[in-house]
């Protein structure tokens, strides 16, 4: 099934370029067009580590013989370094991945990238889940970033802590009893009577930007109005502000301290995206066997995922983009979960045995079985390029909150203010 499906997919994009469907996708900068598939004798990926498979990578290697496929794993800021070398119009990529976190900046400057639609991209939506198709897209429609990975967010939490407090700790009643933030945070309450030393929740400032990822708006709108101020935000905010006061959120733990919490049992929960589960497993290896998935409170929000994307100067957009959609095909992304942790960002992977098989670490449990659905109804989001920097001031409130005291209205206040200054700099009304 998975080589067919392959096949499909490959045999699809042949189709389409027989078609000359994006035969003129310019590239170079210059006005030029591209020429028919198969002509350059040497295209060039740019990745970071960790950023798709490395083993799939060296197949596409192989896979794609008439050409010479050059990847390269990019260290440090791969923003940076990518940008600095698309402004010198030199040695710049033929393919690039965009970490999630960029995605909104680099659509503003969509000219820099070739419209994979022109390509044949739009025959393949549907395999992909929408809302991770729409965050690589303009607004009017261009998609710049093929999906990579996604990150679908659930609860992760100690079956064996929760059993002792008298809570629910199959996976199923959990997320039954505690769909609610409201039911979540009573859960909290009973556990920390039950386990003074146990907190249901790692960190406020990870509580808040999950919540506010479960919505349809962030922080500024599609007319470029900031929209902070608003009760989509105000709300979260104050759910995270009633989760400090009731004291089931834990201190503040920073990497090795986090790790030595986790395995003391003092984390009893973390609401985190599929990825996180890697991290467990790195972290805290002698509680495998202790932890469960259940849906997050609330229902699904992302947390990271990233996209491919091609340069303005690629060489041979045609044969570049079908490398891009043979490595994120389903089976090459369901090697990729394998591999290196990525959740596929599409569907079809989800059937997969890579995907499907139980998970010792988390008692033998199916986590697809959370991670599926959640990744299939994640929220719409508009995210302006202007939206991480104006974002930031309400973490850092949330933070002087949750480990300094602070009152929580004034909190409010300042990173109201210190918001819509960022956002006024930034061009933002």
């Amino acid at each position: 099934m998975e080589l067919s499906r392959r096949r499909l997919i490959q045999s699809g994009l042949l189709s389409i370029a027989a078609a000359g469907i994006g035969s003129t996708a310019a590239c170079g900068g210059s006005g030029s067009t591209a020429a028919s598939g198969g002509g350059a004798k040497e295209l060039t990926l740019w990745y970071w580590g960790g950023g798709l498979s490395d083993k799939v990578v060296a197949d596409a290697v192989k896979q794609f013989s008439q050409t010479t496929l050059k990847p390269s794993v990019i260290g440090g800021d791969f923003k940076q370094k990518l940008v600095a070398t698309m402004n010198g119009r030199k040695f710049v990529p033929d393919i690039t991945g965009i970490k999630g976190e960029n995605i909104a900046s680099m659509l503003a400057e969509s000219d820099r990238f070739i419209d994979l639609n022109t390509l044949g991209a739009d025959k393949l939506a549907s395999q992909y889940v929408e809302w991770k198709w729409k965050q690589g897209s303009t607004t009017d429609g261009k998609l710049i970033g093929f999906p990579i990975d996604i990150g679908p967010t659930a609860l992760f939490y100690r079956n064996d802590l929760f059993e002792k407090a008298g809570l629910p700790a199959d996976p199923a009643e959990v997320g039954t009893s505690m769909s609610t933030w409201d039911t979540f945070f009573e859960a909290g309450v009973k556990l920390k009577k039950a386990n003074p030393d146990a907190f249901i929740i790692d960190s406020a400032e990870g509580l808040f930007d999950k919540m506010v990822g479960q919505g349809t708006k962030r922080f500024i709108d599609e007319s470029n109005k900031f929209i902070g101020d608003q009760d989509h935000i105000r709300g979260a905010w104050d759910m995270v502000i009633k989760a400090n006061g009731l004291g089931i959120i834990a201190p503040k733990y920073d990497g090795p301290d986090w790790n030595a919490a986790a395995a003391q049992g003092k984390l009893a929960g973390t609401v985190g995206a599929a990825w996180f589960a890697l991290d467990l497993k790195n972290g805290v290896e002698a509680t495998s066997g202790k932890w469960r998935v259940a849906p997050m409170p609330g229902g699904p929000a992302n947390i990271g995922g990233s996209f491919l994307a091609l340069t303005r100067e690629c060489r041979d957009p045609q044969l570049a983009f079908q490398i891009v959609t043979w490595l994120l095909s389903a089976d090459n992304q369901a090697r990729g979960f394998t591999d290196a942790a990525l959740f596929p960002s599409t569907s079809a992977s989800y059937d997969m045995p890579a995907l499907t098989g139980g998970d010792p670490f988390f008692g033998d449990q199916k986590t697809i079985e959370v991670f599926g659905p959640a990744a299939k109804n994640i929220p719409i989001q508009y995210e302006a390029p202007a939206d991480a920097a104006v974002a930031q001031p309400f973490k850092d409130e949330i933070i002087n909150v949750w480990t300094k005291g602070k009152n929580a209205d004034t909190a409010w206040t300042d990173a109201v203010s210190s918001a819509k200054q960022i956002a006024g700099r930034q061009g933002v009304s």
